[in-house]
């Protein structure tokens, strides 16, 4: 794991991530699909901190989680687990995106029919994830 920077498109929002985990699942569930325009590729952070936060904005997307974006661009930038207290950050915001790689998949039971990713990943479903990160319904 390591420190990586990113920023927003218009670049009014920039952040330093701690602990990065390179290794990352893509979420198809309705939320992020929407949110993303695509299934949403995002990374666990140990900690971040961001600069420009007067233009970060957030969506309370459901009792235990949040979605922030630049106000002044609209870029996804991360998606805020509440209980856990815990960031996970959109891959593309990242300034070198070349150490990611996609190790799984989740809401697999929600993604559309259109498209596959390759190779050997791992698959949860909605309820899976659910019971894994101890969330309500």
């Amino acid at each position: 794991m390591a420190e990586m920077t990113g920023k927003c498109l218009c670049s009014a929002v920039s952040f330093t991530a701690d602990d990065v985990e390179t290794d990352f699942e893509t979420c198809h569930c309705g939320m992020c699909r929407r949110w993303a325009g695509s299934p949403m590729f995002a990374a666990s952070v140990g900690s971040v901190r961001f600069e420009g936060e007067e233009h970060i904005k957030t969506y309370d997307s459901s009792d235990w989680a949040s979605r922030g974006f630049c106000s002044k661009c609209g870029s996804s930038l991360f998606y805020y687990l509440k209980p856990a207290n815990s960031y996970v950050l959109a891959v593309g915001a990242f300034d070198d995106a070349s150490a990611f790689r996609l190790v799984g998949e989740i809401y697999v039971d929600h993604k559309p029919p259109g498209y596959e990713f390759a190779g050997d990943l791992t698959k949860q479903t909605e309820e899976e994830v659910m019971a894994k990160f101890q969330l309500p319904d």
